[in-house]
């Protein structure tokens, strides 16, 4: 049942932002920086757009910095939106299929100001690919993507078609955040292409590797290695 009535709305985002953080609350967060920034950064002085996928949606929950997310206008994203309110984080509302223009220019004016999070294969997929949209709005932006893969010990997953995931308590929930891809202002349809491909290939990675550290459902830090002989040191 789709809740329609704005008090209803309001209630159920209220309940949900507190479910997600007493849910989050029992997991044991791992975390691996591959770049040689911290993060997440201070956005007075260096803002990143952090890619996720869109299965570990709710991962950037655990986020303590300014961000801002674009939210889809479908039918659900008032509830979506409100959440991410109570969460600490910025909303802007459009997508790739409605309100998408509207939603790139904010998210650019947003940009000066704070970090982006996109999930590069939302709102409908295909799974685990990512989208130019996210390159281009790097592009424009001129803030550099950081891909962060994230793995599950243990979790439930959805039978959508990304496959959403919910960490199951006192599961271990490891992300992985990849070196940072910088996409010059003036590239080609070809040149974004490019990246676009780069960027996939970074998060899958990140994602690989994430998935491999928490299916060892250990709470230590582990020296991991990504595909290529990247050296990773866990923190």
């Amino acid at each position: 049942m789709k809740l329609r009535h704005p008090f209803l709305i309001r209630s159920a985002a209220l309940v949900g932002a507190w479910v997600i953080r007493a849910w989050l609350g029992t997991v044991h967060i791992r975390v691996c920086n591959l770049d040689g920034d911290a993060h997440p950064a201070d956005a007075r002085r260096q803002r990143y757009i952090y890619a996720f996928w869109h299965e570990s949606v709710l991962a950037p929950a655990l986020l303590r910095t300014r961000v801002h997310v674009l939210i889809s206008q479908h039918a659900d994203g008032e509830l979506i939106a409100r959440i991410c309110r109570h969460l600490g984080h910025g909303v802007v509302r459009g997508s790739s299929t409605r309100g998408g223009s509207l939603g790139l220019l904010q998210l650019l004016k947003r940009s000066r100001r704070s970090h982006l999070m996109v999930t590069p294969d939302g709102p409908r997929g295909p799974r685990r690919r990512f989208q130019l949209g996210a390159v281009y709005l790097a592009s424009r932006s001129q803030l550099p993507i950081v891909p962060v893969g994230v793995g599950f010990s243990d979790a439930w997953r959805a039978r959508s078609w990304d496959r959403f995931a919910i960490p199951k308590p006192y599961s271990v929930v490891c992300g992985v955040i990849g070196p940072a891809i910088r996409v010059p202002a003036d590239c080609s349809r070809t040149e974004l292409e490019d990246y676009r491909r780069e960027s996939e290939a970074r998060l899958r990675q990140a994602t690989e590797a994430a998935e491999d550290w928490a299916a060892r459902r250990t709470h230590r830090p582990l020296p991991l290695r990504l595909p290529g002989g990247v050296a990773a040191q866990a923190a």
